[in-house]
């Protein structure tokens, strides 16, 4: 006989582990005979309680090892496909948002609310470009009285567009400009909570209790002026943002977030409102995405269907900030989580509806076609905390002529096709792969490819093309090259790829596998046995193995007799039913099963003429919806079309995004808005130009105190706007520059990373 506790109500537990997503008091209910399931888990009946929520609940380990056995929180419909989170229908004027509507894309404009015909314009601009819905700063009570001559004016050129009302620190005017925007935005951390200032405060139960009750009595009004006038609201949490009073006691955290929000939608549900949203934005897309999920968590718990916002905040420009909304947004969508959003970039508003459109299109298609795998048991991934798993980095063999170790990088690593015609120039070429050049000669920098795909080798007499690879190789660079290829046309030391139909069949038995010994493929010349004589000098192979993620358990078997360098996870971008996302999930929970810590790379050939945009939208959908559950060693992106350059970037801007590998500077930059000080986009391009080459340092460029030292979140410097044409400079969140005219900012910021010991000169173009 068995015996656990399990809690009726794991949304109100206490803890410090924000990774389970508990609150503060817990009662317990004893339950007997639980049955044993695999990896130490259990499923078990029990007792509803109050708050309407899942009579079955999965158990697992609180930590590995321990007793404590804790639910295992539902966050999406299904973790095998995409199946669309069935929600409540918000209205929000004229628009509807939830599962039973295609999810609406918005905006934010970016004028001075005052300018009343500037702001009408940019409104129409936007809702021209195809915006469902439009957001517009209001700080004051000016800009409130602003917005009734907005809304009219858009009202008499017949553009019914509905118009949010965002919120910061004013009560009183978010309950005036109710009475004519379709919706309030309102931030749980500073609506009622003074701005943070990231002080630890020590609250008893009464202290606690006592806050609560000033933000119903501050917040209640608002509720009942929306159910007055029929207005909707998002419940709008940023990481940035939140209140002294909700890090002292959860902490910097996704459970913080969570929980801040839940303060504000319980009082919301006690005066029996209903029509409102959630966001979780944070610049941060792995803590946006944890935040997101514990936040659908505790609603499937709480039995609540309310829609979801999504969005990335202080996404940054170009594709930078395509990148990392795809990341974010991407990810959830993957799981059917994301009613409306908003692609937040450092750009012109109007400019962030097509790369919205596009992941909304993303989103619907998989909802639509269900694209998924066949249902599996998911036991390892880790849905709430950020756990990597790690694929044994190749390491030297005894015999082995060259240098394996290099050919994949431990935070990550990129790989890229190549083809015969580059290893014509060969010099271009390294450049091409951000290959140091001494001399005419290779060496690898930090931001240097890892490995190499040639899907035809060249000719065993064309000695120019195969010293090209050779200096690759000598650099610890991988080239990877089919096993047709390598069977007719050798190579000495390179990566043989194979499927598991070549596994299976033993073709790839026809390799060498002696180990030492020497070739002179470089200077031999043809004849009628030179492939014999190549194949039997060669040295030991390695392989690599291309594999789809949803083959049987039973295919997948080969893989434990084979002692593979890497995998390369390679499903058909035209798949219409299978989902790459799942199919590598699958994949990854059958190595986890079998200890197999073979690396993975995530192989995503695009098609010809895909356009830029949806191609860094699908990688970082994707592949990122991957890494950002810590599932994957790398990438191998190909569009055959596209510029090889773009390619590279876009790959390591992945990673990046993905907090894995760093080699740039990190931007944290706020779209812009009403509130801004200064010319966010030309100042930002202004502090990238002069700043770009400094991996390792993160920089926050903020047009307002709005946007401040909360949401830079763990930005290493700050440039925020102050007051008109001045800029205080922050050193994490701590403001240590202030009122610096705009014209000597920039090189005061530059001054200020040198002081604090991170700045090296730009590299010299050769």
């Amino acid at each position: 006989m068995a015996s656990g506790t399990v809690p009726t109500s794991f949304s109100s537990l206490k803890t410090w582990d924000s990774s389970l997503g508990f609150a503060k008091n817990v009662d317990f209910v004893r339950v007997s005979d639980l049955k044993s399931m695999k990896a130490a888990r259990k499923r078990v009946s029990i007792i509803r309680n109050s708050n309407p929520g899942q009579d079955i609940v999965e158990l697992q380990p609180a930590s590995p090892g321990s007793p404590l056995l804790v639910p295992r929180q539902k966050y999406c419909e299904s973790l095998h496909k995409t199946v669309r989170r069935k929600t409540s229908t918000v209205m929000v004027g004229n628009v509807a948002l939830g599962s039973e509507h295609p999810i609406r894309i918005q905006t934010m404009t970016t004028t001075d609310t005052k300018d009343v015909a500037g702001t009408v314009e940019q409104v129409m601009r936007i809702a021209d470009k195809g915006a469902d819905i439009v957001r517009i700063t209001v700080q004051g009570k000016k800009e409130a009285d602003a917005c009734f001559e907005i809304k009219n004016t858009l009202v008499q050129k017949n553009y019914n567009i509905p118009l949010v009302a965002d919120i910061h620190f004013a009560p009183t005017v978010a309950l005036r400009v109710a009475e004519c925007f379709d919706k309030i935005r309102v931030n749980p951390g500073n609506f009622a909570d003074r701005r943070a200032q990231f002080e630890k405060l020590e609250y008893t139960e009464d202290d606690y209790q006592k806050e609560l009750e000033h933000i119903e009595k501050v917040f209640t009004p608002l509720v009942e002026k929306c159910k007055k006038y029929g207005r909707a609201m998002r419940i709008g949490t940023n990481h940035g943002s939140l209140s002294d009073r909700i890090m002292s006691y959860y902490g910097d955290s996704p459970r913080g977030m969570v929980e801040s929000a839940f303060e504000f939608a319980r009082i919301c549900r006690k005066l029996d409102y209903h029509n409102f949203v959630f966001s979780m934005k944070a610049s941060n897309p792995v803590i946006m995405v944890q935040a997101y999920r514990l936040l659908v968590a505790e609603m499937y718990v709480q039995g609540w269907d309310y829609p979801l916002h999504l969005g990335v905040t202080e996404a940054g420009e170009g594709e930078d900030g395509r990148m990392k909304s795809a990341i974010g947004i991407g990810t959830l969508l993957q799981d059917g989580l994301g009613d409306t959003i908003r692609v937040s970039l450092t750009e012109p508003p109007e400019e962030e509806i097509d790369p919205c459109r596009r992941l909304a299109n993303l989103g619907m298609r998989a909802s639509e076609l269900q694209k998924g795998v066949e249902p599996f048991e998911e036991k390892n991934r880790r849905y709430f905390d950020f756990q990597r798993r790690t694929g044994q980095l190749p390491v030297q063999k005894e015999g082995e002529e060259v240098d394996y170790r290099g050919v994949l990088h431990r935070d990550g690593s990129v790989l890229m096709s190549v083809s015969l015609d580059q290893l014509k120039t060969p010099e271009l070429l390294y450049k091409s792969l951000a290959a140091k050049l001494i001399v005419g000669m290779p060496f690898k920098d930090l931001a240097t490819v890892d490995s190499i795909l040639l899907r035809e080798l060249p000719p065993l007499d064309d000695a120019e093309a195969r010293l090209a690879l050779k200096r690759l190789v000598d650099i610890s660079m991988g080239v990877i090259t089919p096993l047709s290829e390598q069977l007719t046309k050798p190579l000495p030391n390179a990566l043989v790829l194979v499927n598991l139909k070549e596994l299976s069949t033993g073709a790839y038995k026809l390799l060498p596998q002696a180990k030492g010994g020497s070739d002179n493929i470089f200077s031999q010349s043809t004849s009628n046995s030179h492939d014999l004589i190549s194949i039997r000098n060669l040295s030991g192979t390695r392989l690599v193995v291309s594999v789809r993620g949803d083959e049987s358990f039973e295919e997948l078997d080969i893989l434990k007799g084979v002692d593979a360098t890497m995998l390369l996870h390679d499903l058909p971008y035209t798949e219409d039913k299978v989902s790459r996302v799942h199919a590598a999930r699958r994949l990854f929970e059958y190595l986890s099963d079998n200890s197999l810590n073979f690396p993975v790379i995530h192989h995503i050939q695009f098609p010809n003429g895909i356009h830029r945009d949806d191609l860094v939208i699908g990688a970082g959908s994707d592949a990122g919806a991957l890494l950002v559950d810590g599932l994957g060693d790398g990438l191998l992106l190909e569009a055959l079309d596209k510029d090889f350059e773009f390619i590279r970037n876009t790959s390591f801007n992945l990673l990046q995004g993905c907090r894995m590998r760093n080699t740039k500077t990190e931007y944290v930059s706020c779209p812009s808005c009403g509130r801004t000080l200064f010319d966010l986009q030309e100042i930002s391009a202004e502090i990238r130009e002069k700043t770009s080459h400094l991996p390792g340092v993160s920089i926050a460029i903020m047009g307002c105190i709005v946007n401040g030292p909360g949401e830079m979140a763990d930005a290493d410097f700050g440039y925020v706007g102050g007051t008109p044409g001045k800029i205080d400079l922050y050193v994490g969140k701590t403001v240590v520059k202030r009122g610096i005219e705009m014209e000597h900012a920039t090189n005061a910021l530059i001054d200020l990373i040198k002081e604090h010991g991170r700045w090296v000169d730009p590299p010299v173009e050769e």
